[in-house]
């Protein structure tokens, strides 16, 4: 069992930066696939960034060159920095996890995270 904690949401103006964190529970944090997802009410949700146990990351199109996925396995932590937000990025940001997840399925998201977080709000004003 694995818990997901995410913080560091909040307002930001257009063009700002953010970082998120993610501190999981459990002595096995280093062989999960890690990735976050984003939520606006009505849309449909996003798998935006995802990093294997390995570090190999992806992302989404909509957010290349502007977001970074990273881990710190001794501290069970992902953290995704968010950089040159626009309005769109404006969501309820969550944390997710699998166990052993490949590279090549890190975006699935037709493919099931195992672990979700509770979910961090960001809103980023024009």
């Amino acid at each position: 069992q694995v818990q997901l904690v995410e913080s560091g949401g909040g307002l930001v103006q257009a063009g700002g930066s953010l970082r998120l964190s993610c501190a999981a529970s459990g002595r096995t944090f280093r062989y999960y696939a890690m990735a976050w997802f984003r939520q606006v009410p009505g849309k449909q949700r996003e798998l935006v960034a995802g990093i294997t146990s390995g570090g190999r990351t992806n992302y989404a199109d909509s957010v290349k060159g502007r977001f970074t996925i990273s881990r710190d396995n001794a501290k069970n932590t992902v953290y995704l920095q968010m950089n040159s937000l626009k309005p769109e990025d404006t969501a309820v940001y969550y944390c997710v996890a699998d166990y052993g997840r490949s590279f090549e399925l890190l975006l699935r998201e037709d493919i099931g995270y195992d672990y979700w977080g509770q979910g961090t709000q960001v809103t980023v004003s024009s």
